[in-house]
């Protein structure tokens, strides 16, 4: 089991590598394309739009397919259009690659996600997903930081390097990936009628868009982050990258050590709890005095976003036992959809108004919004997850 949970570990170290690498590359690319800072957010636009169009119409599919040979193709493709991204020559030849990239990724992630609830023990899914959502919070501390450097000598060696790595996990995947054939009932239905039977409740309307707006603030901050370190302290490439090794350190312990939290305090008030933290710090580290202050506080919020990703993922794959591949898709899809709304109004906050500071008001407004839908959706005050394991496991 360790072996498996690994190999999807490190799929979603690398998925996340790429992700989140464009962010500290934006001034480089900005600077080598010549183009304008909001144009720039849409080098990160381009990746989550290919993502979320893909996955709308692969994760319900996915669900009649057999799951390993979805996630082997899936990140097939991705390694051969990051490679194509470090051969870019201009805006839109990295724009197109990175859009096919993200098509291909939104083919394999999703599949990472289904797959736990299927092969776990009921009592150890939470744990599983907080391992797995580890790898995104190692490749913002490793694989970022990594790339950055790396970028030093050239932007595109980061996506030659990714891409040889992504190859190695197809062969990996075809290897130690068990078959995860679709039971039969679930070959009968289209791809509308999953999304129908999925979202006719108003809970799980609400709770997906709960999610979605909580992701849209999240990356709106994210995404500028390079470019307002860049140009408030000066920081080189690398320099950024040093910053992001904490935000990643933070992710990582809350992923690894949140659900020991969660246990004691519970589902409700930790996500409760955990997003109005959050809400708080976010204004308040547009008026860092140092760098030193960015990194604590940065570190502190990640630790608390480690903490609760876990739970909104379980929460969202708790909606249906049988469309787990619709609501992982469905669930990634939202989470890039909003890297694209959050990276387009972050990037006319951010040259239009006052900077990062009105990008991190946004942010917390988002943050506020979401805490509310997630109580009005009522999947916090529902039968507690644990709960719902304990008596599986009895079934068993």
């Amino acid at each position: 089991m360790m072996k498996l949970l690994s190999l999807l570990f490190l799929i979603m170290f690398l998925i996340g590598t790429d992700t989140f690498l464009i962010s500290p590359l934006l001034p480089m690319l900005r600077e080598g394309f010549h183009i304008t800072a909001e144009a720039s957010g849409w080098m990160v636009g381009a990746y989550a739009i290919g993502y979320a169009v893909s996955a709308l119409i692969s994760g319900p599919l996915s669900d009649g397919w057999n799951r390993k040979k979805v996630m082997a193709y899936g990140m097939l493709g991705f390694t051969v259009f990051t490679f194509l991204c470090g051969l870019a020559t201009g805006f839109w030849s990295i724009f197109l690659f990175r859009a096919l990239a993200g098509i291909c990724a939104a083919c394999a992630a999703p599949q990472v996600w289904a797959t736990i609830p299927a092969i776990v023990p009921p009592q150890k899914i939470i744990k599983s997903m907080g391992i797995v959502t580890a790898g995104l919070a190692v490749s913002q501390t490793v694989g970022v930081p990594i790339g950055t450097y790396l970028a030093i000598r050239s932007w595109s060696t980061p996506f030659f390097i990714i891409a040889a790595f992504s190859l190695i996990l197809v062969l990996l995947i075809v290897s130690f990936v068990p078959n995860i054939p679709p039971a039969a009932q679930d070959k009968k239905h289209s791809l509308l009628e999953r999304y129908e039977t999925l979202l006719k409740e108003r809970k799980a309307r609400r709770t997906f868009l709960a999610y979605f707006i909580f992701q849209t603030g999240n990356f709106a901050a994210f995404t500028f982050l390079g470019n307002w370190l860049a140009d408030k302290f000066t920081m080189r490439v690398d320099e950024i990258g040093s910053v992001l090794v904490f935000l990643g350190l933070g992710n990582i312990i809350g992923s690894f050590y949140g659900s020991m939290a969660v246990k004691k305090i519970g589902q409700h008030a930790s996500l409760v709890i955990g997003i109005i933290s959050i809400t708080i710090l976010y204004p308040v580290i547009s008026y860092a005095p140092s760098v030193v202050y960015v990194k604590i506080v940065y570190f502190i919020i990640f630790l608390i976003t480690g903490t609760i990703f876990p739970v909104m993922m379980a929460l969202l794959q708790s909606l249906s036992p049988t469309a787990r591949g619709t609501i992982a898709a469905l669930s990634s899809a939202l989470m890039y959809g909003a890297t694209t709304v959050g990276a387009y109004l972050a990037g006319l906050f951010y040259g239009h108004f006052s900077g990062f500071t009105s990008v991190c008001l946004f942010t917390a407004v988002c943050y506020l919004i979401s805490t509310f839908l997630w109580v009005k959706s009522t999947v916090l005050t529902a039968e507690p997850l644990q709960a719902k394991i304990k008596e599986n496991s009895n079934v068993q």
